[in-house]
């Protein structure tokens, strides 16, 4: 028996950092200057969570239109102008049980909507990729479970890649040469987290220091990262791209430094960028064959 090694596999895995998947993304979630509302849904799950931040909006505003109508009716209605000698009954026995009845279907009408969005947000699936994230003081580690390899993600242009958290010419080159642009400063990280498309994600989250939370908004989740507790969310992202998020607990001096970099890519760039990070981040050439004469 002899162990073959294939040259050029190993040549190409070496070579493909894992940047590569960044050639050909479109940047989708990232936060606009000016706009308003959400970003766009990428997951099931944040297409939930918008809708149903629409209709408890429509419910509010209904209720916000009634009250004030109601308010300003009294006022000019039961002024001590028009109502010189007010009544002095003490209770109305139908208004009563209205005010009480009606609060309670709303919230029961909501409940039946909020509670499986909940519930469909914490029942943590089957994994197809199993990814651990902790937080630092300032940054996210990153480990692949099933694969055998972790990384760290910087912000570029944060003082441990060479920066000083401001947007230098030397910043905006190392984001350019990332594949970013100057729009994507304090967003990108120099390693990202690579998922493939249409797959079941289920990141565990935890702390090393100090609280930290792992958010990316066009995912709809956001977990807590505590430290000495292990905490889990997931989600199946349903369109290529580039997606940010930003550490959303205040964990001190560095925290508007420590952002979140999502690259959704198809299962063969996955496959293929996942050759590349195990010879980058484990040391370990891939592609070995083994043949048999």
């Amino acid at each position: 028996m002899k162990k073959l090694f294939s040259i050029s596999g190993v040549l190409s895995a070496l070579a493909a950092a894992p940047a590569w998947a960044q050639d050909g993304l479109e940047v989708i979630g990232r936060p606009v200057d000016g706009a308003m509302g959400f970003q766009p849904a990428a997951t099931e799950i944040a297409r939930r969570l918008q809708w149903l931040d629409g209709m408890i909006l429509v419910i509010i505003t209904l209720i916000t239109l009634f009250v004030t109508g109601l308010m300003a009716w009294v006022i000019v209605r039961y002024n001590r102008k028009r109502n010189p000698e007010p009544a002095s009954f003490t209770h109305n026995t139908s208004v009563e049980i209205a005010w009480t009845v009606i609060p309670i279907v709303v919230l029961v009408f909501i409940g039946a909507f909020s509670l499986p969005t909940l519930f469909h947000q914490q029942e943590i699936p089957e994994a197809d990729v199993t990814i651990k994230a902790t937080g630092y003081q300032w940054f996210w580690g990153y480990e692949y479970v099933d694969e055998g390899f972790a990384f760290d993600s910087y912000m570029i242009g944060a003082p441990a890649t060479g920066g000083d958290n401001s947007l230098t010419p030397d910043t905006e080159q190392a984001l350019v040469d990332a594949g970013y642009s100057r729009e994507d400063f304090l967003l990108a990280t120099d390693n990202a987290v690579v998922v493939p498309v249409g797959k079941t994600i289920v990141v565990q989250v935890t702390g090393a220091d100090v609280i930290h939370a792992w958010t990316i908004p066009a995912f709809g989740v956001k977990q807590d990262a505590v430290p000495g507790r292990l905490a889990e969310l997931w989600f199946t992202a349903e369109k290529e791209g580039i997606y940010f998020g930003q550490c959303s607990e205040l964990c001190s001096i560095a925290h508007a430094y420590m952002p979140i970099t999502v690259k959704v890519v198809s299962e063969e760039a996955y496959a293929e960028w996942l050759s590349g990070a195990k010879a980058e981040f484990a040391g370990t050439p891939q592609d070995f064959q083994v043949a048999s004469n």
